[in-house]
């Protein structure tokens, strides 16, 4: 009977373990609400995020400028829209997955000024 609730234990966790794994990619994204809000705390780290692809500014300074929006935060506090740099980009209306490093206060000059932003991102579209 031992060696039957070991082998139970044992399958309990290796069950457990493979769920853990299967949504483990998932449990790394975050909301735009939470990186804007963060950005100090979050500031030179990789972050994924999940949205709508709302502008896109192709070109200046060498890169292109994505917004996206997942329905987190607020418009009036600027919360609502992550900015993404990337080499690649995308078009109004797709949902993406990005990935980059978070920056605060980004200055570009020319009034491109941003309190936090995600740069050098890649930019996978949802199918």
């Amino acid at each position: 009977m031992k060696i039957l609730s070991i082998v139970f234990a044992a399958l309990v966790c290796t069950l457990g373990l493979a769920s853990y794994n299967a949504t483990a990619a998932d449990d790394d994204l975050k909301t735009v609400a939470a990186i804007n809000e963060n950005g100090a705390t979050l500031a030179g780290q990789t972050v994924r995020a999940q949205g709508k692809v709302v502008k896109v500014v192709n070109g200046i300074k060498k890169r292109n400028f994505i917004h996206v929006q997942d329905g987190t935060g607020d418009a009036k506090k600027d919360t609502d829209d992550l900015t993404v740099t990337s080499k690649q980009t995308a078009h109004v209306g797709d949902q993406v997955t990005i990935s980059g490093v978070v920056v605060v206060n980004r200055d570009f000059g020319s009034g491109y000024l941003f309190p936090v932003l995600v740069e050098e991102a890649s930019i996978v579209v949802n199918k």
